[in-house]
């Protein structure tokens, strides 16, 4: 895991997403635990406090839970949970932007979609 200090995306935001993108790639299995606050914070060089912050926005989000005296565990169903979550997110962020500069500069629907074709075929 890594956190840009030098972002001004909140590091507590940064944490909770790089636990999420370990929860997607298998890193952080369902059912496993996942690193406890003081590691997180020790590994990461934060403060506890934020550490916690952005592991309890993942507990909130019903992708971690707490075990009470045995720590944090992926929640079954996590990663179909942030794989919907992550598709939407890109659906907003990069498809509706590129839509909207395509007809911008009078591309066709035919013409994106024939330049996406070959993108995938890179």
């Amino acid at each position: 895991m890594k956190i840009n200090y030098e972002s001004e995306k909140p590091i507590f935001m940064q944490l909770a997403e790089e636990i999420e993108n370990a929860v997607i790639s298998g890193a952080f299995p369902e059912g496993e635990q996942i690193p406890s606050i003081t590691e997180l914070s020790a590994t990461l060089k934060i403060n506890p406090a934020t550490a916690n912050k952005g592991v309890n926005m993942l507990v909130d989000a019903g992708i971690v839970y707490k075990k009470r005296g045995l720590g944090m565990f992926v929640q079954e169903g996590a990663v179909k949970m942030l794989t919907e979550k992550k598709k939407n997110e890109f659906i907003e962020e990069h498809i509706t932007a590129l839509v909207d500069e395509a007809k911008k500069l009078g591309l066709t629907k035919k013409d994106v979609l024939s330049i996406i074709e070959k993108q995938f075929d890179k």
